[in-house]
């Protein structure tokens, strides 16, 4: 499956010239109520008159994934309104409550065993190595029946199971070896593996004969250095550039775009505004906050899209 790496975007000069008038739009991770964040920041966008999801190319981590695959099978105002239509009938339940506590637990259960893990790591590629492992003991316990379960989940979320005609890169790490993955279209992986693959943040999925893991874990929810060599990139991070690996690492996403600005992308970022950090974190996979995160999404790129014109045409 590790063909996967030859979808990886160019980094000869000879391809950066070629990609030196491209644009690429990077979704990052964020889990339930980022994916609905990033949907509500491209709708807003949309409707402003800026259409972000013609890029040249689109890298997808995590919830990224979904929101990139989603994307390329329906327009950000019929997923925008999706994400509304199903809002609860009553209000989510505050982190201090006994049910909001509930509801957060195993979010801060994962960041806990994360920051151990984190601990005990020299880098990041000896992250990945040991999250792989840790991986492989959740499968070799389990029946087996949760990959069909999760390939199935992450299909009903999207409109299209093709790949589509505009370039789509997924992230992954394969839990095997801990080396980072890229799906693609000519990767020889269905896009529903491609983005269940990226999503997959504790129990590993299966392609094939390799199981593979969240793509956040590759380098950080991001992974905007995949944007190389494309002279506009625009960032979308749910999680605001934030990471749990120390900044010594060299991975981190301001690390990233210092990289892909000397190297003469320009790049721009929108992160959730300071007000609105409640709804992701340990909230990030409460559904009932998908509909606020999506409106907080679409005001943030109703608000933007003005600056963002010039710069993205």
């Amino acid at each position: 499956m590790n063909q996967s790496l030859h979808d990886l975007p160019p980094t000869t000069s000879r391809d950066v010239a070629e990609h030196s008038s491209r644009t690429a739009l990077v979704l990052g991770g964020g889990g339930s109520t980022g994916n609905a964040w990033l949907i509500g920041v491209i709708a807003g966008l949309f409707d402003a008159g800026l259409d972000v999801t013609t890029a040249d190319l689109t890298i997808g981590t995590s919830a990224g994934s979904t929101a990139a695959a989603q994307l390329a099978g329906a327009t950000p105002a019929e997923l925008f309104a999706a994400i509304l239509a199903a809002a609860p009938l009553q209000p989510a339940d505050p982190v201090g409550t006994d049910r909001g506590r509930a509801s957060a637990r195993p979010v801060m259960e994962h960041l806990e065993r994360m920051n151990t893990i984190i601990a005990a790591s020299d880098d990041q590629a000896d992250l990945r190595r040991r999250l792989g492992s840790a991986a492989l003991d959740i499968d070799a316990a389990s029946d087996g029946s949760w990959h069909a379960r999760w390939s199935a989940t992450v299909a009903s979320r999207l409109p299209d199971a093709q790949w589509p005609q505009r370039r789509i890169l997924v992230t992954a790490i394969d839990a095997g070896t801990g080396e980072p993955v890229v799906f693609g279209s000519h990767s020889g992986v269905d896009l529903v593996d491609a983005v269940a693959a990226s999503c997959a943040s504790g129990h590993p999925f299966r392609i094939g004969d390799h199981l593979y893991l969240d793509g956040g874990f590759r380098s950080n929810a991001e992974n905007a250095d995949l944007a190389a060599g494309y002279a506009r990139v625009l960032v979308l991070a749910p999680f605001g550039g934030r990471t749990l690996t120390p900044a010594s690492w060299g991975t981190h996403l301001a690390t990233q775009i210092a990289e892909l600005r000397a190297s003469g992308s320009g790049v721009e970022t929108i992160f959730p505004a300071a007000s609105i950090e409640h709804l992701f974190g340990a909230n990030a996979m409460d559904y009932s906050l998908r509909p606020a995160a999506a409106r907080a999404g679409y005001d943030e790129g109703s608000t933007r899209a003005a600056r963002l014109a010039e710069f993205w045409r």
